[in-house]
């Protein structure tokens, strides 16, 4: 077995209790039924940070600017706010989020959100639906994350496939020429289908794990970061340059979405294979990783591009914790490291 790093394995012991609670869930692979981790959680609940996020909540439990409605509202309305305290181990359960849950659930499951302009179909392309599918597939990771999943996450689930074109993956361009998915818009609803289909209590139904695989099929063609028909790196219409990290809001990147193929067991596929060696290569030599641009900045009042958090540095050459231990785990699950590769959802669940 090999070593992990020792600046990796200081993460263990880390004084913030989201750092310690992320290392021994993925480093350590202590389960949520751990003790300890238990306690890990409970520490992040009374965190500077989360009370940093939950410290504009009005006395109703929302989380308003005004009179303002809008749950997307980045990078601190209740929808970002949620992503984040999922990210930071956030303990699971806890009703009093209720409220910032109700906001989300009123904006998704609006009417006017199935509608132009959030919604189009145009005419006879009723098989591509365009759609930011992201919003629906971030909110269902993070409601499962955070133990408040309930039978409004099967409406998210159920539209995530009903919009899924037939290549795979999602997109929400509107121009009538468009006709492949977006790897930016495929993304997260191929993490929350795969977060929804681990969460089912019962085995879940195969058109769900098909549903997984075929929109991993869309990031794999690809190689993950490079395009089809010339090899040159994917250049996206909005975010970063998907060759770098970036950190904290979660762009398309070279490790998430690497991250993003651990969690559904495609990360043995040798497609993945380039991607993995361009996160090596960006390995520290004390062992961690860095955060190499920063996408949203650490305030205190609600301002344009920033959060309430503080999510570590940002640089080519500092490590980021957080980074650094989602890096070392992509490496677990990929066998470079440490472990082995896990199965695809389709064959794993076969084994059920």
């Amino acid at each position: 077995m090999d070593e992990i790093d020792p600046w990796t394995l200081g993460l263990l012991s880390s004084p913030e209790p989201s750092v310690a609670w992320r290392a021994h869930r993925l480093l350590a692979g202590l389960g949520d039924d751990d003790p300890a981790q238990r306690r890990r959680r409970e520490l992040v609940a009374e965190s500077d940070n989360v009370r940093r996020m939950l410290a504009h909540r009005r006395p109703d439990g929302t989380i308003r600017k005004g009179n303002e409605t809008n749950a997307y509202r980045k990078w601190q309305g209740p929808h970002w706010t949620l992503a984040g305290l999922a990210e930071l181990g956030y303990p699971p359960g806890d009703t009093s989020l209720g409220p910032l849950v109700d906001q989300v659930f009123a904006w998704l499951l609006a009417p006017r959100h199935l509608r132009p302009p959030s919604t189009a179909v145009l005419p006879g392309q009723g098989d591509r639906i365009r759609r930011c599918a992201s919003q629906e597939g971030l909110a269902l990771w993070y409601l499962h994350e955070l133990g408040l999943a309930d039978e409004r996450t099967e409406i998210l689930a159920a539209r995530l496939i009903e919009w899924q074109w037939p290549d795979g993956g999602w997109n929400c361009d509107r121009n009538p020429t468009a006709h492949t998915s977006s790897v930016q818009e495929t993304l997260l609803p191929l993490r929350g289908l795969a977060r929804h289909h681990r969460s089912a209590s019962t085995a879940p139904p195969a058109h769900l794990a098909d549903a997984v695989d075929r929109a991993a099929e869309v990031l794999l063609r690809r190689r993950l970061l490079w395009r089809r028909h010339d090899g040159a790196p994917i250049s996206p219409d909005w975010g970063h340059d998907p060759l770098r990290i970036q950190w904290p809001i979660r762009f398309y990147d070279v490790l998430f979405v690497l991250t993003v193929m651990a969690e559904t067991g495609h990360i043995g596929d040798p497609r993945c294979a380039d991607a993995l060696a361009l996160l090596e290569s960006k390995r520290l030599p004390d062992g961690g990783y860095p955060a190499e641009i920063r996408t949203a900045r650490t305030v205190d009042v609600v301002a344009s591009g920033g959060i309430f958090a503080d999510w570590g540095p940002t640089g080519h050459t500092r490590p980021n914790p957080y980074v650094s231990i989602d890096a070392a785990w992509v490496g677990i699950r990929s066998g470079q490291r440490d472990g082995t590769a896990i199965t695809p959802l389709r064959r794993a669940s076969a084994s059920r």
